[in-house]
């Protein structure tokens, strides 16, 4: 995918995670797609859902999965606006999502680069693509301002 391609599709996640922003919930946004078209969207849900495993990506690959009656998408492509953690990395891998991208390093909690690098386990019987840093700025001012927010509720 080339990088203007992946911008767009970028927007489509950051606009995903400023519905999770309205919700309260912290603005992470994913879509899932196959062959050019968005076959799964999610943003997080955790809070409302009382569910610790409804990450963006989490929901996004249910419904894709749901969408394509079949758990596993080989040839997809993962949009995100934040580098994945452990078990979003584990469930990708588990869908044999083909391409990863995200915008924003999470430094905490980051799976791909920043914490641990799962992609380059060798034992995993499936690898996957990943492309880093797509408006990554914008993607990490959406979460900084969610949690300055928090931080300084007069602001």
């Amino acid at each position: 995918m080339d990088s203007k391609t992946a911008q767009l599709w970028m927007q489509e996640a950051l606009l995903e995670a400023r519905k999770a922003g309205a919700l309260e919930e912290v603005p992470i946004g994913a879509v899932v797609l196959l062959n050019g078209k968005v076959i799964g969207r999610g943003h997080n849900r955790s809070i409302s859902l009382h569910d610790p495993t409804a990450h963006a990506e989490i929901v996004a690959l249910r419904q894709a999965a749901h969408n394509l009656s079949n758990y596993r998408m080989p040839g997809s492509v993962l949009v995100v606006t934040i580098e994945p953690c452990i078990m979003c990395v584990g469930a990708m891998i588990q869908a044999r999502i083909e391409t990863l991208i995200y915008g924003a390093a999470d430094p905490k909690a980051g799976a791909v680069h920043s914490c641990f690098r799962i992609e380059d386990a060798l034992f995993l019987n499936h690898s996957i693509r990943v492309e880093s840093g797509v408006l990554g700025d914008e993607c990490g001012l959406i979460l900084k301002d969610f949690f300055r927010t928090r931080r300084n509720p007069s602001d």
